[in-house]
């Protein structure tokens, strides 16, 4: 709606998973660096922590487009609330352990097909990786330690796939809880938020990968936008997602500090009377 008028090629806040938008902040970088490791030397599991709206989902997808070519099939579960029988069926159905004419009835059978899988993937030089987004939903079933029992299958004296939990923080003191999954990771991240100068550095790589060519957001403006939106990226995106609209509803230049307030103040912390 407004791309014209700010003379943009896309929207530079959505919440999507492109590539160009990715900013690679000291933490991020440090996060993803990380988890290639645990993939790439295949170690067992990988937990990577974080407050909603921190960049985890973003962090795995450019994992995935990072990682080497022999780090296949890439299982990327988003919904993990589902029984084991369920999560199990599915990760056979994702990782290619069953065909279009075949499929697992029982908790039984989906281990079997599932083992027998990572073994010819592995025999064929491939290393699959399973990645749960909202992992912290695991604990309120007994996926979670049937997942661990899959890190059991081992090839060459190697775990068969890396398993990469990511979730809300208090994923990490429960993992502690569970010495025989804590065993199996390879690495532990937290990401934090952004801070000032990264969230000025956030919001001009965007602006700049949608094909602004011209400052828009004013220095008072990214430092009100940092204090209010405390360094998460979804909020920082969805103020300035919001504040480019109102800009152009009112034909500003610019946007300014006031204008930041103004629209956290009336469309994001609207309330009822």
């Amino acid at each position: 709606m407004y791309e014209l008028y700010w003379q943009l090629q896309s929207r530079p806040f959505e919440n999507c998973t492109d590539a160009k938008f990715y900013y690679p902040s000291e933490v991020h970088q440090g996060a993803l660096l990380k988890l290639r490791y645990t993939v790439e030397n295949r170690r067992g599991a990988a937990l990577l922590a974080g407050a909603a709206g921190v960049g985890k989902t973003l962090l795995i997808n450019s994992l995935r487009r990072q990682v080497s070519p022999n780090c296949t099939p890439f299982v990327h579960l988003v919904f993990p609330q589902m029984s084991v029988g369920e999560l199990l069926n599915y990760l056979a159905a994702e990782l290619g352990a069953l065909t279009t004419t075949t499929s697992a009835t029982t908790v039984d059978e989906s281990v079997r097909r599932i083992q027998k899988f990572l073994e010819d993937n592995t025999r064929k030089g491939s290393h699959a990786v399973v990645a749960i987004d909202e992992a912290q939903l695991l604990l309120e079933t007994e996926s979670l330690d049937t997942l661990r029992l899959l890190l059991n299958f081992e090839s060459q004296s190697q775990p068969a796939l890396t398993l990469i939990l990511a979730g809300q923080p208090h994923l990490l003191p429960a993992i502690a809880r569970l010495p025989g999954f804590e065993a199996r990771l390879g690495v532990k991240c937290l990401l934090r938020p952004l801070h000032l100068e990264e969230t000025v550095s956030y919001v001009n790589h965007r602006m700049q990968a949608a094909g602004a060519t011209r400052e828009i957001f004013t220095s008072e403006a990214l430092t009100t936008l940092h204090e209010l939106a405390g360094g998460n990226p979804r909020r920082i995106n969805r103020l300035c997602d919001l504040a480019l609209l109102i800009g152009y509803a009112e034909e500003q230049v610019r946007i300014n500090a006031p204008q930041i307030e103004a629209v956290c103040n009336e469309l994001v912390t609207v309330a009822p009377e």
